[in-house]
């Protein structure tokens, strides 16, 4: 309930009483928007108008986001310095240091020629115009161990 926000209207129209309702819903997500969109059409029919969505990211939603991005790309550092040790007949032990270098962050947006408004656009359009991006630098030290030290170790 606290995602939704109705408006209703009543008003007089000759001998007849009309109301105007309007519902404000956000979604988390897109698939259960779209059933509630679908089932409003389906019960309701011609008596219903379906605004086009407005996307946005939450504060929280955008911070994940970094903080996923982050997470990854220590691990890709993690698998390639993984990969390096083996070549050399070495294993990875523990990290050493591990800093993010750089975050950048940028959105999908659409070139303004190709649409008048942003009414105009379609939902995939919208989507990708909505949709966020963003990429982590990592610089990483990690111990590395000889395979004399592993073979001692396990004896």
């Amino acid at each position: 309930e606290e995602n939704m926000t109705v408006t209703e209207d009543f008003s007089r129209v000759e001998n007849t009483y009309q109301m105007e309702a309007e519902v404000c819903m956000i979604f988390s997500d897109f698939g259960k928007m779209q059933n509630v969109c679908n089932l409003l059409i389906e019960k309701l029919g011609t008596s219903v108008t379906i605004s086009p969505p407005h996307f946005y990211h939450t504060p929280e939603a955008v911070d994940t986001l970094r903080r996923q991005v982050c997470v990854a790309a220590v691990g890709n550092t993690q698998r390639k310095a993984q990969e390096v040790c083996r070549l050399f007949g070495q294993s990875l032990g523990k990290p050493l240091l591990i800093r993010e270098e750089e975050t950048k962050e940028w959105g999908g947006h659409i070139d303004s020629h190709l649409s008048s408004s942003p009414d105009s656009l379609t939902l995939q359009e919208r989507i990708q115009n909505a949709t966020a991006y963003a990429s982590c630098r990592v610089f990483a030290v990690f111990e590395i161990k000889g395979k004399e030290n592993r073979r001692n170790k396990l004896l």
